[in-house]
């Protein structure tokens, strides 16, 4: 009697957990669907944003970028050419597209097989007193090492993002957080993430990083 009353009970429990599972209606085909797979299971566990991340843009900063597909500075437009390109058409971005054309780096950019580019965005140069940005924009050298500091050479998924990589400058950008929040070197933040243009994936930061001298 009692082996009977345990079975019974297991499968009383065993009948609650799968209409909890499937919201209360149980099919055929769902009892005999597949386990999660190892790699979906990571997925789910890297944030509740993660197909987000994983399928398009992410970020509160995403908003400012213009929805037409017809205008150069959509993601739709900015996916169909080189980064520097797809830069110029972005009103995000148009303090860094001048940055890189006094540079002279606009051809080098286009031309890098694959790349993941942190861009700041307007405000985050808004945030250098303009004396030192002035500075900083008539010194091409310098100028040159603060914006290869920003590229790193190899296209990088969200889910690659954390971690610490090589730049086109020579040192190292480190990068925290995971899902759809992230920070580079412990302060600047990932505002609009995962933005696709022909040869580079490209994150855009509230910040400037500045390389170490």
């Amino acid at each position: 009697m009692r082996t009977r009353n345990l079975a019974t009970v297991a499968a009383v429990a065993a009948l609650a957990l799968a209409l909890a599972a499937c919201g209360g209606e149980s099919t055929e085909e769902d009892t005999a669907a597949p386990a999660p797979s190892a790699s979906s299971t990571t997925s789910d566990m890297a944030g509740p944003s993660s197909g987000a991340m994983a399928d398009g843009e992410f970020g509160p900063g995403c908003a400012a970028v213009p929805t037409d597909a017809g205008d150069p500075g959509s993601f739709a437009a900015m996916a169909k050419v080189p980064v520097a390109t797809a830069a110029s058409g972005n009103p995000v971005l148009s303090t860094l597209v001048t940055a890189v054309k006094q540079a002279g780096l606009v051809d080098s950019l286009n031309n890098t097989q694959a790349a993941t580019v942190f861009a700041p965005a307007n405000d985050a140069f808004g945030k250098i007193p303009k004396a030192d940005l002035d500075k900083v924009l008539a010194d091409q050298k310098t100028l040159t090492d603060v914006l290869t500091y920003h590229v790193v050479p190899q296209r990088l998924t969200p889910e690659q993002l954390a971690g610490t990589h090589p730049t086109l400058q020579g040192g190292e950008v480190t990068v925290t957080g995971g899902g759809t929040e992230f920070t580079v070197n412990g302060n600047s933040m990932v505002i609009c993430g995962n933005v696709q243009t022909a040869n580079a994936t490209v994150y855009i930061v509230d910040t400037v990083l500045m390389p170490k001298s």
